[in-house]
């Protein structure tokens, strides 16, 4: 587990899930991303979600961030994650490759396996095939971004070679930690994962530092290695304000857990945070909580979200600059180390 601390660049992630109608959604998140940009951080991501809008609100995130294009300039957007088992891996590579034009080459792209069984059927598959049906897809993108020739004789247009160096693998296992190390992406970390039965109460770190470590053993030599830890961090002014907001969005959460016969443990504020994975207060307090987390040490990529929380929007704007100005720098962050770098960052730094 000895790994070199890697120079940390700052993201801001959304699952869309402000309390509003999803027109709303789409304009408030729209508005953080601006700002977060505003607020010197590296990278924006959004996560998408099908049918279920409380779980999350967003089901084309590439359409979405294409309307960023012209309200944007340096901040890099990318997905977090395409769930790639639903959809077209010929479209998605088209989209993918126009999107990345439009962005004048700041597109990063993260794919997953998929949410939740359900989900899958309207696209005509079951949930047991995902995993077969991902490794196919991921290597036509492959293909077709590279010129490949594919069915019937055809080439992308246009075509997007560039574009094989900016991929993230989502994963909450040490098999799909190899999986990415193997293939030379980018590895992404969730905010949050089931603990295993046997050690309910382990801690976030103590799962994904065996990831982590998969993910280096099967990286190729002299490929820079590229993690993401996503983390829920809420930040605001008074520390007894931002444990009222995480109680209510907390116990909401919890609710909607309930209803899909899951059961989170514990009830005071304090226990639903540990429950979610959640750092909430001040600069101060988040700083030292932020810091026992040794998966993070470990990262390229602070990537933080509200989620689960979700305070209002100027709670998330304020927390945004709070996390800017003050916690991002004591966990490594510095504002001037990629301000200049031009669009090939990802794949070389």
């Amino acid at each position: 587990m000895s790994t070199p601390v890697l120079p940390k660049r700052l993201g801001f992630f959304s699952r869309v899930l402000d309390q509003a109608d999803a027109a709303e959604r789409y304009q408030l998140v729209s508005e953080q991303i601006i700002h977060a940009e505003a607020q010197g951080f590296d990278s924006a991501w959004v996560a998408q979600h099908h049918f279920n809008g409380d779980e999350g609100g967003l089901p084309a995130p590439l359409v979405f961030l294409a309307g960023l294009a012209s309200r944007t300039s340096r901040i890099r957007l990318g997905t977090g994650v395409i769930t790639l088992p639903m959809e077209n891996p010929v479209r998605v590579a088209e989209d993918t490759a126009v999107l990345d034009l439009l962005l004048e080459g700041r597109l990063e792209v993260g794919f997953g396996t998929g949410g939740t069984p359900q989900a899958f059927l309207p696209f005509g598959i079951e949930s047991a095939d995902r995993g077969p049906i991902y490794g196919k897809y991921l290597a036509l993108i492959r293909d077709a971004w590279a010129g490949h020739e594919l069915a019937g004789g055809n080439h992308l247009y246009p075509v997007a070679p560039h574009l094989i160096d900016r991929v993230w693998q989502a994963t909450f296992s040490v098999g799909g930690g190899e999986r990415a190390g193997k293939d030379g992406d980018g590895l992404m970390l969730s905010r949050t994962q089931p603990r295993p039965d046997e050690t309910p109460d382990a801690e976030l770190w103590d799962l994904q530092n065996p990831i982590i470590d998969a993910y280096f053993a099967a990286l190729p030599k002299g490929r820079a290695p590229r993690i993401l830890g996503s983390r829920s961090l809420f930040v605001a002014d008074d520390r007894k304000e931002a444990l009222r907001l995480a109680d209510i969005g907390l116990r909401r959460s919890a609710e909607r857990f309930a209803v899909s016969g899951f059961k989170v443990r514990g009830e005071t504020t304090a226990d639903l945070i540990k429950a979610f994975d959640v750092h909430v207060g001040t600069p101060e307090d988040v700083i030292a909580s932020l810091r026992a987390d040794t998966a993070l040490e470990r990262v390229t990529d602070l990537v933080f979200q509200v989620h689960s929380i979700d305070p209002p929007h100027d709670y998330i704007l304020r927390s945004l600059e709070l996390i800017s100005q003050k916690v991002a720098p004591a966990l490594g962050w510095s504002k001037q180390i990629f301000a200049n770098k031009g669009p090939q960052l990802a794949a070389s730094a």
